[in-house]
């Protein structure tokens, strides 16, 4: 099956190459079928998300959000120097000039993007989520224009290649968590310059960083950070004594509560707020029951629902015991914000839901 997949891959590449140079018929469609086949001969979990995946804190860091790109990854270029070479999770990228064209196949990237200020041409959807997330457009009034036009490039586990090879990205970001990275990553840099980040909330910091190094914005996407940073700090430091803090979601019949090494764990953590003992755990998340709805409780409860219906968690039997729901410190939240979208235009917006209800 290897050697039939690079033979697959070789010939994909040279379509892809004839089709730019010539007609964009015949060449594409042959190009498109043999990547469908290719993509057959590999398989993956298309239930697990960026966001709720299983990931364990790095022991080198005092933060399980780590920081920095990891060592010998990046290009080590300065805003606006191309051509550059950008190291990353499947390999090294060059990649020519200031990209205009960028496609995005994983949740965050388009929020990355356009925390730096940059529209993506296309990018794919999650399941039963919107091409562009609200808060993105609400966040970024004045792209509103663009990001009505950006185009629908299938769903995170099976992107629609004719829709991107139709685009004609001068690059593409994918992430390698949850999918078969490898053959995703083979038919996407065929088509063009491809960086792939590693995916997970955790490591939605130094995945920001690499996307940045991608547009050519490393030090404004440091900036952006070491101010999340300090003003995260600033939160945990104004409070005489932070409370505990537990993020729950419900998505269809599947409960989850998440750890620390998670998104919204890591910005809890940023922030210096505790975790309830049932918390503490190395997993992103854990699937729990009805049954076991007491280890979701703490002093504030910030819980998410797919699809906006909050009655299919308040309604557990279980619920009104919680003494954070007691108390009237539950608070319902953006399922896309805190559980589905892994940026730092999502962080902005977690933090700010933190502040204005811990600070009161």
């Amino acid at each position: 099956m290897a050697e039939v997949k690079a033979v697959m891959l070789h010939d994909v590449r040279d379509m892809i190459m004839n089709f730019r140079k010539k007609s964009r018929s015949a060449m594409l469609i042959g190009a498109l079928a043999l990547a469908a086949t290719l993509s057959g001969c590999s398989s993956e979990d298309a239930s697990t998300t960026d966001s709720g995946t299983s990931a364990s804190a790095p022991t080198d860091s005092a933060f399980v959000a780590p920081r920095a790109v990891p060592a010998g990854m990046g290009s080590g270029k300065s805003d606006g120097e191309f051509p550059r070479t950008v190291s990353h999770f499947k390999g090294d990228t060059t990649i020519e000039s200031q990209p205009q064209k960028v496609v995005v196949i994983s949740t965050g990237q388009a929020d990355a993007l356009l925390s730096l200020g940059v529209v993506p041409a296309g990018s794919t959807r999650g399941d039963g989520a919107d091409l562009v997330p609200p808060y993105l457009s609400a966040a970024y009034p004045e792209f509103r224009t663009q990001l009505g036009d950006v185009v629908d490039a299938g769903g995170r586990f099976t992107p629609n290649f004719e829709a991107i090879v139709t685009l004609d990205p001068d690059l593409i970001l994918m992430n390698v968590a949850g999918k078969d990275a490898d053959s995703l990553y083979d038919q996407l840099s065929a088509i063009a310059p491809t960086v792939a980040t590693q995916g997970t909330g955790v490591y939605w910091k130094q995945d920001f960083l690499l996307v940045a190094d991608g547009v050519g914005k490393t030090q404004q996407a440091t900036a952006l950070l070491d101010t999340f940073n300090a003003d995260a700090a600033a939160l945990g430091a104004s409070l005489s004594s932070p409370p505990t803090v537990s993020f729950t979601r419900q998505n269809g019949n599947r409960l989850r509560i998440f750890g620390i090494p998670s998104f919204t764990g890591s910005i809890a953590q940023d922030a210096g707020l505790a975790r309830p003992e049932s918390q503490q755990f190395d997993d992103t998340s854990r699937d729990i029951s009805e049954e076991e709805l007491n280890v979701a409780d703490a002093d504030w409860i910030f819980y998410g629902v797919q699809g906006g219906d909050p009655a299919t968690l308040t309604n557990a039997p279980l619920w009104a015991q919680l003494r954070g729901v007691v108390a009237n410190h539950a608070v319902a939240v953006d399922d896309d914000v805190f559980y589905l979208n892994t940026g730092p235009t999502a962080a902005r917006e977690v933090l700010k839901v933190l502040q204005s209800t811990l600070q009161q």
